[in-house]
């Protein structure tokens, strides 16, 4: 049987650097400063042989309820609902505070069983600290270091005890998790645009419900936030992320790690969803993204959020479309889906443009199917003559799909020049049917036979 590992305590005593290590990875970003984890953030962790879902939440404090700091707090209580074991983290440096105090009185009201951890115990400081925290009638404190990896041994047999039936089944259903999840792959998604596009209020809309913090202040969310979806008999793994601005605009040590988060999660996603804003659609900066993503060879779906607060003046859609292909010359034919997420408007349209992108993205070409085009594709223009001589192109094959890449043989490569290129790689995008994909076409030069001979005279 699986178990969930809810991580909660006030601001800054390490849940994030506990979850990154149950994770094994830097998933969750991390700071000095306090309250930097806003949504509540859930992966896979390892400790031992237990295999488990832990799930990262905000820094529990006072704050009204319709604040942002109340809707963090929100989260937080989710997660202890969801959880079946709740880990009460609190610093064994700072000693037991007013805060500790009332929050231990919440996590008790709880019902769920409750693990007291003291975390940054390493050292004279840090164990002299430990003791003072029965007094908050949670039973014995756990210490460790998440930050060194100490004592985490202590925290599997905590783990064993608190929940003896889980993990006593912990390998039989690992097992069975891991082949259902083999036989139904979700289709990774990361969802982007400028701050204040409705990213989180999209992956909202389409869970159905209010899993992620929203709200008119921009810059809202920070760490790119993963969570499963089942749409139409369909999996999905979307990502939330940071709004991207521009680099020279970025200054704040917390910002730009909210930005490479993003960048990463463009970088391990199938296929990206690139929300722009109908009342400003495609500013300098949308076309950047999207450049990015291209370079990135990743599948790219742009949805235009908003359209309930522009008017419905006729020939919008096919204006977004023509604007679309004339800036973005290099995803031609990329899907445009026009949406509110507020409303939920479009939002079959755009799932199913996800799914006809991952398609494209994945589509392999017959060798000879290609070999036909290249053939008529020269005799409709020939490759231009440089230094009297033209190129010969003898043949082309695709080695491999996700992105569509195809290998281009040539008795002079480096003679072929760019616009040539460009004709080619329009030429498969149109003959193939692979729109708005990257398309990656190498060129290699055939080894010359005669290379290296005398010549008689």
């Amino acid at each position: 049987m699986t178990f969930t590992v809810a991580i909660v305590g006030r601001p800054n005593v390490g849940k994030s650097t506990l979850f990154n290590r149950l994770v094994g990875a830097r998933h969750a970003l991390v700071d000095d400063e306090p309250g930097v984890t806003r949504d509540r953030r859930e992966g896979k962790g390892k400790l031992g042989d237990l295999s488990f879902t832990v799930i990262d939440t905000a820094g529990l404090g006072d704050a009204d309820r319709d604040s942002l700091s109340g809707k963090m707090q929100a989260q937080t209580a989710a997660a202890m609902a969801q959880a079946d074991v709740v880990l009460f983290l609190v610093d064994a440096r700072a000693g037991v505070t007013a805060d500790d105090c009332a929050f231990a009185a919440l996590v008790r009201r709880s019902g769920k069983p409750v693990i007291l951890v003291a975390n940054k115990s390493e050292g004279r400081a840090g164990a002299a600290g430990v003791l003072d925290f029965h007094a908050l009638g949670l039973g014995d404190p756990l210490a460790i270091s998440a930050e060194h990896g100490e004592r985490l041994a202590d925290l599997y047999d905590a783990l064993r005890a608190a929940l003896p039936e889980a993990t006593a089944e912990r390998e039989r259903e690992a097992d069975a998790g891991a082949a259902a999840a083999a036989a139904d792959v979700p289709i990774r998604i990361a969802v982007v645009g400028r701050p204040n596009t409705g990213k989180s209020t999209l992956i909202n809309r389409l869970l159905g419900a209010e899993r992620l913090l929203t709200g008119p202040e921009p810059g809202i969310t920070r760490d790119a936030i993963a969570v499963d979806l089942k749409w139409r008999g369909r999996h999905f793994r979307l990502h939330d992320t940071a709004g991207l601005r521009r680099r020279a605009r970025i200054v704040e040590k917390l910002e730009k790690l909210s930005v490479a988060d993003a960048l990463n999660a463009i970088r391990f996603a199938e296929v990206v969803i690139l929300l722009v804003d109908a009342q400003a659609p495609f500013e300098e900066q949308d076309i950047r993204i999207a450049d990015l993503v291209e370079r990135e060879g990743r599948a790219l779906v742009i949805g235009v959020n908003k359209v309930d607060l522009i008017e419905r003046l006729s020939g919008v859609r096919s204006r977004l479309r023509e604007e679309t292909d004339r800036l973005l010359p290099q995803v031609k034919g990329v899907p445009v889906v026009a949406l509110s997420a507020r409303t939920g408007e479009g939002l079959d349209r755009l799932m199913r443009a996800v799914m006809e992108s991952h398609a494209v993205w994945n589509r392999r070409v017959p060798t000879a199917a290609l070999n036909r085009f290249l053939a008529q594709a020269v005799a409709a223009h020939s490759p231009p003559a440089a230094q009297g001589r033209r190129p010969r192109l003898d043949y082309i094959t695709q080695p491999k799909a996700r992105p569509p890449t195809f290998v281009l043989f040539s008795s002079r490569a480096h003679a072929l020049p760019e616009t040539y290129r460009r004709y080619l790689v329009n030429g498969l995008r149109e003959s193939f049917a692979l729109p708005g994909t990257p398309i990656r076409l190498t060129l290699r030069s055939k080894a010359n036979p005669y290379a290296g001979r005398k010549r008689h005279r």
